[in-house]
């Protein structure tokens, strides 16, 4: 028999929402696994279930108060919180305490999410791991930097979970835990209380179980339509294996190729995709705008607080600093001239299929893997949906991705269910 803190967050709102189930049910749930297995997986940074069970109570005392009513959130430590401490992942910042919520919490909660608690970020959201392990094998990274949320989302502690993406931070983790990773156009969301690393990439996204929760909790806090629609006829589907691929191990080919035989045997038109050449500039073009402006976002850590970071983040900055305005302007511009050719590159698909990791989670918690599949389409600003596909040689999971045209995040999506239903069937 299914777990309450098992079900989707679309089943679990629509059970709340009738009164089937009390919030205090499904939170006790859900605390009852974190208790389970927090020791292991280390998925949160703050969580106070005494304070979490107050507030369920009031929930079930009053009227249903939206399409989030009652679902428990996970919010990564990069969130303000106004009754929670946010750190950022980093000792600079212990005990902070903001004035106010981020923008997307107060939405949240507004829609009638109730916070669970804080999820692990790495430190400031870059490549410093914190204590998260793979829920899936805790010798493996999570991924990062959305760590926390993905490993949460995963082993059934929370059903919905807010990661944010300047590199890989929401498609890596997803693949790597073998969940719905979604990271909508960039500006979908406000970034209003968020940490910032990265103006033109930072993209605030979710972990979820399933594409309907994805978009159910977008939809509540943009108020856009996302929900998935039933597909008036089999999608175009690009295999879009992008200039990267020599990065891909074993696994991650075979995901692209399983995906592609399942889809065509489902009905799908698949046509494969070759970007233009100009495209394989494209993520060392990001690598610079990111270092140039984490550059600038972190100055006072930098500048200020340079014995409290760790010492690989030291590193990265130090190395950042070598791009110049010349470079960061050029970088600019190629990225703005291959956003102009997209259109012709979605000519013939209405979506592309692309790898969304290297492989499986790498060995280890020293780091969180490598983010290549995933830099192109974050400075692109283009909507991608991780979507659990193969297991790896270790049994780990290995997603496959999404990308739908920029501000077309309604169409990405329902394709995205689409596949994902085919996939998990076959």
């Amino acid at each position: 028999m299914q777990q309450l803190n098992q079900l989707s967050a679309s089943e679990a709102a629509r059970r709340l929402a009738a009164r089937e189930i009390t919030v205090e049910q499904l939170v006790r749930a859900c605390l009852a696994r974190i208790e389970e297995r927090e020791a292991a997986v280390g998925a949160w940074i703050h969580i106070d279930p005494d304070a979490v069970l107050a507030q369920a109570r009031l929930f079930d005392a009053g009227p249903v108060r939206g399409p989030l009513h009652g679902l428990p959130l996970g919010v990564k430590d990069l969130i303000d919180t106004a009754d929670m401490p946010t750190a950022y992942g980093s000792p600079v910042y212990a005990g902070h305490r903001p004035r106010a919520d981020a923008a997307c919490v107060a939405l949240a909660r507004a829609a009638g999410a109730l916070v669970l608690g804080k999820t692990v970020t790495t430190e400031f959201a870059w490549f410093h791991p914190g204590k998260t392990a793979n829920p899936h094998n805790a010798s493996h990274t999570p991924g990062g930097s959305s760590s926390g949320s993905a490993a949460a989302v995963a082993d059934c502690m929370v059903p919905l979970a807010y990661g944010t993406q300047t590199a890989g931070s929401v498609i890596r983790p997803a693949s790597y835990c073998g969940v719905v990773g979604y990271k909508p156009t960039h500006g979908t969301l406000p970034r209003a209380g968020i940490k910032p690393l990265s103006d033109s990439l930072d993209t605030l996204g979710t972990l979820t179980r399933t594409v309907a929760d994805a978009a159910l909790l977008v939809s509540a806090v943009s108020g856009r339509e996302l929900a998935p629609m039933p597909l008036a006829q089999p999608p175009r589907i690009g295999l879009c294996r992008t200039h990267e691929w020599n990065a891909a191990q074993a696994e991650t080919a075979a995901a692209i190729e399983y995906s592609g035989t399942v889809l065509a045997r489902a009905g799908a038109k698949l046509k494969e995709i070759t970007l233009p050449q100009i495209f394989a500039k494209v993520t060392p073009a990001q690598i610079d705008i990111m270092n140039y402006e984490i550059c600038a976002a972190l100055a006072c850590e930098r500048l200020q607080h340079h014995a409290q970071l760790s010492d690989k983040l030291q590193q990265l900055l130090e190395a950042a600093r070598q791009c110049d305005a010349g470079r960061y302007d050029a970088a600019q511009a190629l990225v703005a001239s291959c956003r102009g050719q997209l259109n012709d590159v979605f000519a013939d698909a209405d979506v592309l299929l692309a790898p969304s990791a290297p492989g499986e989670a790498p060995v280890g918690l020293a780091a969180t893997g490598d983010p290549i599949f995933c830099r192109m389409w974050t400075v692109l600003h283009v909507p991608a949906i991780n979507l659990p596909c193969v297991p790896g040689p270790h049994g780990l999971p290995v997603g496959v991705q999404i990308i739908g045209r920029k501000g077309d995040d309604a169409r990405a999506l329902a394709v995205a269910e689409w596949i994902h239903q085919r996939l998990a069937r076959d």
